[in-house]
């Protein structure tokens, strides 16, 4: 389990919708977040339904941001911050072969606790500064690098990644480089080329 964790930004739906139909048929998306805080719940549902069915078609893992009760209706995965629910809750209600992530921050206590209660992956950053999320500060490579050594799941970067500053980032530890404006930021037609230089650095980093 290693790869590109893809997170959606706030683009206008089709055009998010046809960015992901170009990003997964080029291949190397290990993972989907579902995160579109300002979309309204009513609305979410086409789109969560849309992307489902575009994860099982391409083989990629889904997983829904903060938001157990929809994770549940759709059978999916999710990804729980610290104040967003319980991973033994997660765990007991949500099918076997999913994604169930927890955000630790820059805490191996948080990670060994979310392992404890159950998740399958967990979350560090930001590594670096990061627009999408400014309050996060940013906490460099020394939480990832214990936690590889002390941890036995699959680790998540996130924070500001991109190709050119995240060699460092595979090598100290995280399996999952989680990004959103490195790829959805990209012009549609630029966005396969930049799939194909992160596919190239996790294989010169395996």
């Amino acid at each position: 389990m290693r790869g590109l964790y893809l997170i959606t930004n706030d683009d206008p739906v089709e055009l998010l919708l046809a960015k992901l139909e170009g990003a997964m048929a080029n291949g190397g998306i290990a993972v989907l977040q579902y995160r579109r805080k300002k979309v309204a719940k009513q609305d979410q549902i086409y789109e969560i339904e849309y992307m489902k069915a575009m994860c099982a078609e391409y083989g990629v893992l889904f997983v829904i941001n903060d938001d157990l009760e929809m994770a549940v209706k759709y059978g999916v995965g999710v990804h729980l911050g610290q104040d967003d629910g319980s991973i033994v809750e997660a765990v007991a209600r949500l099918p076997k072969n999913v994604l169930i992530g927890r955000s630790c921050n820059n805490s191996l206590e948080l990670a060994e606790q979310a392992i404890a209660d159950g998740a399958n992956y967990v979350a560090f950053g930001a590594i670096y500064a990061t627009d999408s999320k400014p309050e996060a500060g940013n906490i460099g490579l020394e939480t990832l690098k214990l936690a590889k050594e002390k941890l036995n799941v699959p680790l998540c970067a996130i924070g500001g990644l991109t190709v050119e500053n995240s060699k460092e980032v595979i090598e100290s530890g995280a399996d999952y480089c989680a990004v959103i404006s490195d790829i959805l930021g990209l012009p549609m037609n630029a966005i396969p080329e930049r799939l194909d230089e992160w596919s190239a650095l996790f294989q010169a980093t395996a």
